[in-house]
């Protein structure tokens, strides 16, 4: 069992690096403010989080067995084109979950 001392060292760093993290933007506020990088990132940031998603989940389907498989591939593949199609988010991620939804509850 770990001490009192050890637990609250422990504490006491996770808060401060809390905290530190939490007032870094503040701090760098006037640095950053017209920052040709921080208006990059906010611009690709997005798309990178939603790409290392899909990614991710593309990696762990199951393709040995067809009926696993078919519901997801279909999904995405509903994602993409209602994507293409009228070029919106909302519409694009209801379709791509109706059809995967409802393949998965057939199959």
């Amino acid at each position: 069992m770990p001490s009192v001392g050890y637990v609250a060292a422990a504490l006491g760093i996770g808060i401060a690096i809390t905290f530190a993290l939490r007032a870094l933007p503040f701090a760098l506020g006037s640095a950053i403010k017209n920052s040709e990088w921080m208006a990059d990132l906010g611009r690709w940031m997005p798309l990178g989080a939603v790409v290392v998603l899909a990614v991710h989940q593309v990696a762990t389907i199951d393709y040995g067995s067809v009926s696993s498989a078919a519901p997801y591939l279909a999904g995405l593949a509903a994602t993409i084109a209602a994507h293409l199609w009228r070029r919106n988010v909302a519409l694009s991620i209801v379709a791509g979950t109706g059809v995967c939804v409802a393949l998965s509850a057939i199959l």
